[in-house]
């Protein structure tokens, strides 16, 4: 079982089983909420423990569609906890426990800022990958 939480502790939650893939996006709407590497985990491993009450949501106007989850008393950015999704993903920062997983792909590296170097061996996609 693998534990989460924001900075403060407000909002916990548990994964009953390890994420399925990890990716990082390099887009400038990630880099500014601060949260770029996420990992993807299935619904039915979530468990939201506490802190309910201290999570909002940000809809983003297009060509964005995916809401983004913070703290609103820390502001930690926590990914998408609360999709319906059956796969949906989680701020990676905001694990508690280690996770056994690495990065396995990086999006939107047209946006990357020329500051940031890709120091892995990951895939690469110059937008949204697609399936």
């Amino acid at each position: 079982m693998l534990k989460g939480s924001c900075c403060c502790g407000a909002v916990q939650f548990r994964l009953s089983e390890p994420p399925a893939m990890m990716g990082t996006c390099h887009c400038t709407r990630c880099r500014k909420i601060g949260a770029s590497t996420f990992v993807f985990v299935k619904r039915e491993s979530f468990s939201l423990i506490e802190g309910a009450a201290f999570i909002t949501t940000y809809q983003p106007d297009a060509p964005y569609q995916y809401k983004r989850c913070f703290c609103s008393r820390c502001g930690t950015a926590l990914g998408e906890i609360t999709s319906s999704l059956a796969s949906f993903p989680i701020a990676a920062n905001c694990f508690d426990d280690v996770l056994s997983i690495s990065n396995q792909f990086h999006e939107f590296v047209k946006e990357k800022p020329d500051w940031y170097s890709i120091c892995d061996e990951a895939q690469q996609f110059l937008e949204h990958p697609h399936t």
